[in-house]
């Protein structure tokens, strides 16, 4: 079974601010959906997007170097 994680388990996970998670959530920019009125998480669906951001950085920061050349 796939392990679903909480709003605050989420924060703690990426060690930021449960509201963090909250201006996330708002912008539609972190995987989520809803319980009822909570918001839950799956892990794997979390750390895809955590890779996903640092793909993106590589990216860009390997752009920012090749073009100081």
């Amino acid at each position: 079974m796939k392990k679903v994680l909480t709003l605050v388990e989420v924060a703690e996970f990426l060690r930021v601010h449960p509201i963090t998670i909250y201006r996330l959530l708002y912008k539609d920019k972190i995987p989520a959906f809803k319980v009822g009125s909570e918001w839950r998480f799956r892990q794997e669906s979390v750390e895809s997007w955590v890779k996903d951001l640092e793909l993106a950085e590589e990216r860009t920061l390997s752009g920012v170097a090749s073009r100081a050349k």
